[in-house]
Parts: C-alpha cells; sequence; structure tokens
C-alpha cells in the first residue's frame, strides 16, 4: 500500500490516491460518519475529515439529546406517531417506524463505545421531554452536553480501531465517478494547487448540513451543504430540499455561529416572552412554547421584528442554571448575560435541514456505490418538520443500516488500513458574504416568490463567477433550496410562504429535485434576456 506523502508538502498529495483497494470512503467526521465507521469495523475505512476529527461536526453542538423510547410505558409506536405528527403530513410512516423500532439498539451501541448518558438513582437512564414528544424519552448527559459527550466517546472508539484510518485537513470538492458509479472523491489539503483522489470500494457521504449558508445558524462553519452539492453534481436525485428548520432559541448576542438555547429549557418552564414581558406563544398553539419548532419559530421571527423576543427562565430554572445547562450558561455568560437573573435575548437561526440527497432504507442514494447518511441525507423520516432529538437517532440508526448493508455486499477485505493524518480550501469571502445574507433575506423563516427569485438569480451568478471548489459547491446547494422552495407553492413545516400561507392538500408529498432541473431554471431568464 502506498506510503501517505508528507503533509507539508500539499503539492505532494495530488497523484496519489491514500485509501486501500478495499477500503470505504466515508465523508464526514460527525456522529453519522464515526458510527458508520465502527459498525464497519473490521472492514478498512478512510475517513475525510476537513476539520480534526470531532471539531466541525454539528453533533458535538447538539444539546438535547437523542430520542428513544426506553421508559417504562413508552413505545416505538408512540414514538412515530410523534414524528409522523410534527412531520406536517410528508414523512415516510414505514422509515419513521424503523427508525423509531431501531432506537433502543442504538442507545445500546452508544453505551457500548461509553457514552455516560445520564442515569437516576436506580441506575436506569433518565429521560427528558422536549417539544411535540408525547412522552420522557430524550437520553441526554449532563442537562446539555449529550452531543459532545457522545462525539467524544466516538472519537476515542473510532482512535483507538485500527481498522480505520482517518484523513485531517481535507475538504472533498468532488466526487469521482465511472458512469452512475461513484468509485471515490477528490479532496484537497490546506494550500494545495491540486487535490488529492480517494478512491474506494463503496463512498459514504456524511458531511452534515447547509446551516452555515445563512447568516445566522447555529451550525459549524464547515456545516455548508458541500456533500450535497457533490452528490447534485455527480447526477443523484435530491429530497425535500425546501424544508430548513430553524431553531427558534438561538442566543442572539451577535456570534457566528449563534450559541444556543437548547428546547430542553423550554421543556423545563422556561417561556418565551417579547419586549414587553408578553409571553410570546399565548394564543398561537395549544402547547404553548413546546409547540412545533416551525411554530414556535415564526412567532419569535415576529416578536424579533416587533421588538425583540427573550426566553425567561429565571422562575422555573433559576438558581439551577449553571449546573443543569452549563453549556447555555457559559454561552450566556461570556456575552454579559446572566440567565438566573435575566432574561436571555433569542432569535431564530437556521439549524437543520430536513431535505438532503435521497436515499432508501439502507441509505443508498440513486448513484450506485454512494450511500448518504445524516444531515446530508433525506429518508423521509423528518418530512416538512425534524421531531426534537430525533436527528441525532437517524445519524445512528441509518448509519448502522448502511454498514450493514455495505458489509453484505463487499467481498471480504484483502488489506488492512494504517492511520494516516495530513494537516480547507478557502472560499472567496465577499461572494460567501452575498450568498448567506441573501439566504437569510429570502430562503428563511419566511419566503415568497419575489424573493426567492431573486435569490436564485443570485447564487446561479455566484457559482458561475466562482473560481473555488468551496464556493460553488456552497452556491450550488443554495441555488438547489432557493429553487425547490420557489416550486413549492404553499406553506408547510418548515417551510412558511408569506405569498401562500396556507397548506395546499394536493401537495402533502415529498419534492424531488436534481441539479440539472434546478439549472434550467436558473437559466430560464438569461434564455429570455439573450432572446
Amino acid at each position: 500500500m502506498t506510503d501517505a506523502p508528507d503533509p507539508l508538502d500539499p503539492d505532494a498529495l495530488a497523484p496519489l490516491s491514500w485509501a486501500g483497494v478495499d477500503d470505504v470512503v466515508i465523508v464526514g467526521g460527525g456522529l453519522a460518519g464515526l458510527f458508520t465507521a465502527l459498525k464497519l469495523s473490521p472492514r478498512p475505512v478512510t475517513i475525510v475529515t476537513a476539520a480534526p476529527l470531532g471539531d466541525g461536526a454539528s453533533s458535538a453542538w447538539a444539546q438535547g439529546g437523542i430520542a428513544a423510547a426506553v421508559g417504562l410505558g413508552d413505545s416505538a409506536e408512540s414514538h412515530a406517531a410523534d414524528t409522523v405528527a410534527a412531520g406536517a403530513g410528508i414523512v415516510d410512516e414505514a422509515i419513521a417506524r424503523l427508525m423509531t423500532s431501531e432506537a433502543p439498539a442504538r442507545i445500546a451501541d452508544l453505551l457500548a463505545y461509553g457514552v455516560p448518558f445520564d442515569r437516576d438513582l436506580e441506575g436506569k437512564l433518565q429521560l427528558s421531554r422536549e417539544a411535540a414528544h408525547s412522552e420522557r424519552r430524550i437520553v441526554r448527559v449532563n442537562g446539555d452536553l449529550a452531543g459532545r459527550a457522545i462525539m467524544g466517546a466516538l472519537v476515542a472508539a473510532v482512535r483507538r480501531t485500527p481498522s480505520i484510518r482517518v484523513l485531517e485537513g481535507l475538504v472533498a470538492e468532488e466526487l469521482v465517478t465511472e458512469g452512475r458509479f461513484v468509485v471515490g472523491v477528490t479532496a484537497r489539503a490546506a494550500g494545495a494547487a491540486k487535490p488529492v483522489r480517494i478512491i474506494g470500494r463503496a463512498v459514504v457521504l456524511a458531511s452534515g448540513g447547509v446551516g452555515h449558508l445563512y447568516a445566522v445558524t447555529t451550525n459549524p462553519v464547515e456545516a455548508r451543504g458541500g456533500g450535497l452539492a457533490m452528490a447534485a453534481e455527480a447526477g443523484a436525485t435530491l429530497a425535500d430540499l425546501e424544508f430548513v428548520q430553524f431553531h427558534p432559541t438561538a442566543i442572539a448576542v451577535g456570534r457566528d455561529p449563534a450559541p444556543l438555547a437548547t428546547e430542553a429549557l423550554r421543556g423545563e418552564g422556561a417561556v418565551l416572552v417579547d419586549h414587553a414581558g408578553r409571553r410570546i406563544m399565548e394564543s398561537v398553539h395549544p402547547d404553548l412554547d413546546l409547540a412545533p419548532r416551525d411554530i414556535v419559530a415564526r412567532a419569535v421571527f415576529e416578536a424579533v421584528r416587533n421588538g425583540g423576543a427573550f426566553l425567561d427562565a429565571r422562575a422555573k430554572v433559576g438558581e439551577r442554571f449553571p449546573s443543569r445547562f452549563p453549556t447555555v450558561y457559559a454561552a450566556c455568560m461570556a456575552a454579559g448575560v446572566d440567565p438566573v437573573t435575566e432574561p436571555v435575548p433569542v432569535a431564530p437561526a437556521a439549524h437543520y435541514h430536513m431535505g438532503g440527497v435521497l436515499v432508501d432504507a439502507n441509505g443508498r442514494s440513486s448513484l450506485d456505490g454512494l450511500w448518504v447518511c445524516g444531515e446530508t441525507a433525506s429518508t423521509g423520516a423528518h418530512g416538512a418538520n425534524r421531531l426534537a432529538s430525533n436527528s441525532l437517532l437517524e445519524a445512528v440508526v441509518f448509519g448502522a443500516r448502511i454498514s450493514e448493508d455495505i458489509l453484505g455486499l463487499l467481498p471480504a477485505p484483502r488489506v488492512a488500513a494504517s492511520r494516516a493524518a495530513p494537516a480547507a480550501t478557502s472560499a472567496d469571502g465577499a461572494a460567501v458574504a452575498e450568498l448567506r445574507r441573501t439566504m437569510a433575506d429570502h430562503v428563511g423563516v419566511v419566503r415568497n416568490a419575489v424573493g426567492l427569485g431573486r435569490a436564485v438569480e443570485t447564487f446561479a451568478r455566484i457559482r458561475r463567477a466562482a473560481n473555488d471548489p468551496d464556493t460553488r459547491n456552497m452556491a450550488t446547494t443554495a441555488l438547489l433550496i432557493a429553487v425547490a422552495a420557489e416550486r413549492r407553492r404553499e406553506s408547510r413545516g418548515g417551510h412558511f410562504r408569506s405569498d401562500a400561507p396556507d397548506a395546499v392538500p394536493a401537495l402533502a408529498h415529498r419534492s424531488l429535485l436534481t441539479l440539472d432541473d434546478a439549472l434550467e431554471r436558473a437559466e430560464a431568464p438569461l434564455a429570455r434576456a439573450a432572446s
């Protein structure tokens, strides 16, 4: 097997392929990617990640926890019913039932990997409740540290697994294809003039979401839709791209990314109030502050436009705040806000993408040789509006299913992988800033036809002018989302149009889109102008 090149010489990477002939190549070092890699052991795996392992992944920032029907009196059927109800009419019910039925086994896996989930005095898993769940079924770690703890345990497990090789500091740019078959990826190290080709027996995209396409987001900078764009450029079918979930309670203190005030705070009684101290959710929804996220996000959006929105935890959390929610407490105090004694300013922020690359129950995309999981995928489990804490669950359930599918298809490996770690390409700062502003202004919490049309034209222009793969991929994904949102002339779940505020029963189905479709729409104004 070829030795890894010196990472101090980026141009030495260009002609080489680092993966062994039998490796499964996984793009992404978040929960979905790491869990899939561990489940594939002892088959050789190469993980390609832009950030150091465990960093740059939205999974590590997840505060709420992971949903699973493991409590007395709860059931997978009830969990699935809640998932379907939150999804605003377009959840694939069979997928939802599959996901919730496999949840307890995946919790057991995480415990085996060393995740220190909270337990009560009897040693049983301690469960919390979040919005739109009918039962207490959120498995947590020390209040709001679930994501960090899960990722810490999995990173440690990956580091001690000899069949997993981690290539850090490489930004994946493009899928390598032979016809309709995906055979690898190209990626580039910081400062490298040329990319490296990483070839494998199977490719898994687990590269995260799209939050950083927006000016205000809770996601890390790496979540900018690169994997989705790569799959689209290769001809993959995409689904439900218009459905972007905005978390209603990002802490509005001017940071990018915005810190998150976990929904669990409202689960413990914290309330949303406007600038005058009036409850925002009064008369909006019978579940008040625990209504589905899309409804809460729009109400908070209106309050922000009319003077401000705040999360008031003084009465119900109060002095317990530092110990019960240490991450949120630290973020507030760093910004000069003491949540024990004063309300916390909040605003909606791009948080999670329900859409992605269309996959089946085993994570297979429409392209041979390409599996997709985590936020990059669209399994149909979330519909138009993800149920709280189902994101981490989806990542591990489908990561396990993908690994089982790949192991069943590929012959036994002939070689063992060895570890190697080299040291992301710089995007066009001005173009990215314009793109993020446009997404926030026209493809955000509230949308309309005029704004979406402007967004399509802007993203097409940025894409045409892009001189680097990172900017081009960001513009490609932004264009796809905008075209999908323009096509859905109704309001449903995370997609709300002020010019079509009602749901249309005939549109209660998933949406499909390809890059060719989006480019045809984007190029139509140019064709008209030329004629």
